[in-house]
């Protein structure tokens, strides 16, 4: 009787062991089914939110589209500076030299890095997140720009609406340097092009509408 009674309980406590870890596998397959959901409609949600904002996908993660009054820089504050030691008489000595001229003389990245920052919040741009724009020299150093003075420095949106961004400007500068360089324009008047309103200048010298030729991800000039 003591034999059978010792079995049943083993029996008992067998089962309620079983049910026990059951209830706790499923609860965890539930909870992390339920979790799979809710970061589903999250992730849903948070791409829904970008595209209604007028958002672009940019290297793995959405950047904002910016309007297009913040293609040109505040002119106070950013109204371009050029590098006294190029001048119309050196300029094959200088900008036009093969052999990396201007990255012998960009300022280094802890600068400019800070410089965004500051100048995010001075501009007052509702977006403040760094990867959205390139700190930009207004006058390029390839157009014989101050490398290093903050009024030819400023946060450039790369997306900017009717494509009006970073890159746009970039082809501009590439073909304002080739200008300059095969005597087809003036130094001087390049430089007034470029930080006067390089929208229009592109509209004149390019094309009405950015062709979006340039290399997204370099920028050799400045």
């Amino acid at each position: 009787m003591r034999r059978t009674v010792h079995i049943v309980l083993a029996s008992l406590l067998l089962t309620s062991t079983v049910q026990s870890a059951s209830a706790g596998l499923f609860g965890h397959m539930a909870a992390f089914a339920a979790g799979a959901v809710i970061a589903h409609e999250t992730d849903k949600a948070i791409r829904d939110h970008h595209s209604n904002a007028g958002g672009v996908e940019a290297d793995g993660r959405y950047a904002a589209v910016s309007p297009e009054s913040e293609a040109l820089p505040n002119a106070r504050m950013t109204p371009g500076a050029i590098n006294p030691d190029v001048t119309q008489q050196n300029i094959m000595e200088t900008i036009c030299r093969p052999g990396g001229y201007t990255k012998s003389i960009r300022p280094p990245e802890s600068y400019t890095s800070k410089l965004k920052r500051e100048q995010i919040r001075a501009y007052g741009y509702s977006d403040t997140r760094m990867y959205d724009y390139e700190e930009d020299h207004l006058i390029s150093l390839e157009l014989g720009g101050s490398p290093d003075n903050p009024k030819n420095l400023w946060p450039e949106p790369h997306h900017v609406i009717g494509g009006w961004g970073s890159y746009a400007k970039d082809e501009l500068e590439n073909k304002l340097h080739k200008m300059v360089c095969h005597g087809q324009m003036s130094l001087e008047k390049a430089q007034q092009d470029i930080a006067g309103n390089w929208v229009e200048a592109y509209k004149r010298l390019i094309g009405p509408t950015p062709t979006d030729a340039g290399d997204r991800h370099s920028h050799p000039h400045g």
